[in-house]
């Protein structure tokens, strides 16, 4: 009696193809990449240009103290929105126990969370800009307030799409019948778009409010 031993030359491979949304969304957030990284150029020019004695007296006004709380808001935000993830890849939607039992919440309790955070941020950022127009830094009146409301208004304007698309993904999971793999998508998506605009801050922070 003889055996056949199969080539596995000959055997069928499975072929593991990248997700196409998830290399759309990182293509797309490299694009967006560069966007910022043209406002950081703008920024630092304009810093170069105005010379350290005005940019001194303009940032002398900043409220670091605030700004470093709001900024640590928004940084666990993006603990919470993978908290998040994990609940979208196990596919639990949704608690199985009380509500203070944080280790048994789905995607929507943590997803909830991190977009009051986010908008908490938002409203810190628009806190700030009623404060510094106040103080006489407004857009238009010196070179420094253009840069400052130019740079983080654009980020403001990220951190606000984000929460939209939280918004939609908490929707989408709503309305649906089953949980699965097409919502878990959505999820990872709009983690990785949140997870970009927390790094972006931090840079933006570490430029705007502690290099000075």
């Amino acid at each position: 009696m003889s055996s056949t031993v199969a080539n596995p030359a000959s055997m069928p491979r499975k072929v593991n193809r990248p997700n196409l949304v998830a290399v759309g969304t990182i293509v797309w957030l490299s694009s967006e990449l560069m966007f910022f990284a043209a406002l950081f150029s703008m920024y630092f020019t304009t810093r170069s240009v105005q010379g350290p004695k005005v940019w001194a007296e303009s940032t002398g006004l900043l409220n670091i103290p605030f700004a470093a709380v709001n900024t640590t808001v928004l940084v666990l935000s993006s603990v919470t929105c993978q908290f998040g993830v994990f609940a979208a890849e196990r596919f639990q939607a949704s608690r199985s126990g009380k509500l203070w039992q944080f280790k048994k919440w789905g995607m929507r309790e943590w997803f909830a969370l991190t977009f009051l955070m986010g908008a908490f941020f938002i409203g810190g950022q628009v806190y700030e800009y009623a404060k510094l127009v106040s103080e006489g830094i407004s857009l238009s009146a010196q070179a420094y307030g253009s840069v400052f409301y130019i740079t983080t208004g654009f980020h403001g304007m990220h951190v606000t799409g984000g929460l939209i698309a939280f918004l939609v993904v908490l929707l989408r999971v709503f309305k649906a019948q089953k949980f699965g793999h097409k919502q878990a998508t959505t999820a990872i998506v709009v983690s990785y778009y949140w997870h970009f605009v927390d790094i972006v801050w931090i840079a933006l922070f570490s430029a705007i409010y502690l290099i000075k």
